[in-house]
Order: C-alpha cells, then structure tokens, then sequence
C-alpha cells in the first residue's frame, strides 16, 4: 500500500476572509486525482493560532495573508522563522546529502515570500506608495536562466498581483552566498521612476516563492471584484476601464487560468517525483 504523501499549509491569512485557501486546497486535491496519490493535507493556522508543522510532512505551503510582512514582534514569528531555518537546515544535512533522509519542499506566496526574503536578508522590504493590484504581466531577468516551473508559460506571463510592500533593493553578496536565483520581476513602467519589485524567486532546489499569486483562479477574483467594496476601491484607484479591463483577463485561457494551471501544479508533481524517487532508493 502508497504510503500517504503529506503536505502541510501554513495559513497565513490572519483569519481573514479570502480565496487562497480554497484555490491552494483545490489544486492539491486536483493534483491527488490526476495523479492517482493518496495525500494527506494539514491545514496550520499560523497567525491566528500560533499553529506550525514539524518536519514530518514532504510537502509545505505557506499562503499569502494581509498586514505587514516587517517585524511586528508578534507570538508567531519567532517560531515561523524557526521552522523556515529548520526546514532549510534540514535540507543540507548530512543525513539528507547522505540520503538517509528525504528533502523537504516548501513553496512561498507572497506575504509568506516576503517574510523569508526578509529573514534571509535577500533584499529590502519596503511600503509601496499604492497598492498593487489586478491582473498583470511579469517578466524574465535572465534569458539564460531556464525555470521548469514556468514551463508551458509565455514571455511574459500573467499574474494575480496583490499586496501593499515589495522586495527591492538586493542584497547581491547575500544572494551568491546562499545560491538563490532571482527569476521574475514586475512589468516595465517607464513612466515611472521606482525601483521594480522582484516577484519569483529560486531560493534553492527545493524552496520556491512568488510575490504574486499563482494560486488564484477566475472564480475566486471574480468574487473578490464583484463585490460592491472592492469594485468602488478599484475603479476609484485605477478607473473604470482597468476594472473592465481586469475582468476580461479573468477568463482569458493565456492569462490567469494558464498561470495557475501550471507554477503550483508542476511543483507538487516536481516534488513528488523527487520524494517518491528519495524513498525507492532508500
């Protein structure tokens, strides 16, 4: 008999209300069917509860959430940021380099992407002077760098882009000095003279983050944009025609649904691969 997969989320949200959670569990449920696997998921309420997984599970999500992604001093943080060193310690140890132990593989969105980018020190994180928001392009840094979880994707891709803080000003040395790959940035705004924010990163062959949210479907934004609040904060933002304009990319098959048809899928499928292959040779 498969031994169950086990993937853990971390639920950032705060408990507030939103869509994340459902498209996270959606996908990893869509993925259990088409792949045939039996998986165990546990959902962890970090902020709210102070809620964390050990290292017994294969596979970590860490959603996106509201707030501040800077150092607030809460209960959590500290055995957040305790797990995360964990989890990237438990990947180059000798136990694992030895393959006596599977590795452990962790995907970060957003508000979670920004902390450990913070916690790393890979860069600055700094307050926006509006927020982002809508439906947009994200484009390559390095033509020679291939990413397989962007497979499948155009040049440049779209995104569900959410969020009021941004990674900006790289720490170089630091980014040598742990092997991470830096691979998306946001669009080109020539007309604006600001630093562009950094929306994907490689932190390491198992550790992936977007600042954008690869999660979302139409469903969930539709929701979000229908409602009366958000449609009048919207329009009052960016205009009417953009809200329109963000409405049509909703259903557009090259745009939002082929985003998240491929960057989460394709890293469950890549990680499993790699766990199920750890344990037949162990």
């Amino acid at each position: 008999m498969q031994k169950p997969l086990k993937i853990a989320v971390l639920d950032m949200y705060a408990n507030f209300p939103g869509e994340g959670m459902r498209c996270i569990i959606k996908l990893i449920n869509e993925f259990q069917e088409k792949e045939e696997l039996l998986i165990e998921t546990t959902i962890f309420n970090v902020r709210a509860e102070n809620k964390l997984p050990d290292l017994s599970y294969d596979i970590y999500i860490s959603t996106g959430g509201p707030g501040s992604p800077l150092a607030l001093g809460e209960s959590w943080e500290k055995p957040y940021f305790n797990f995360i060193d964990s989890l990237l310690n438990h990947n180059k140890s000798k136990a694992v380099i030895s393959e006596e132990s599977t590795k452990k593989y962790l995907f970060l969105i957003c508000h979670s992407f920004q902390l450990v980018a913070r916690h790393l020190g890979i860069g600055n994180i700094t307050k926006r002077r509006s927020t982002a928001f809508g439906v947009f392009p994200v484009n390559q840094i390095d033509k020679e760098i291939h990413e397989e979880l962007f497979d499948g994707l155009p040049e440049p891709f779209y995104v569900v882009d959410s969020r009021d803080y941004q990674l900006v000003s790289l720490n170089y040395k630091k980014i040598k000095e742990l092997g991470v790959t830096i691979l998306r940035m946001e669009k080109e705004r020539p007309h604006v003279n600001l630093e562009r924010a950094i929306m994907a990163i490689r932190f390491s062959k198992e550790v992936f983050g977007t600042q954008f949210h690869p999660e979302a479907d139409g469903v969930g934004m539709l929701k979000y944009l229908s409602s009366e609040d958000k449609k009048k904060v919207v329009i009052k933002t960016h205009g009417l025609e953009k809200y329109n304009d963000m409405l049509d990319k909703l259903d557009d098959p090259d745009k939002i649904l082929l985003t998240e048809s491929i960057i989460i899928p394709t890293f469950l499928k890549k990680a499993t691969e790699s766990i199920l292959q750890s344990e037949l040779i162990m």
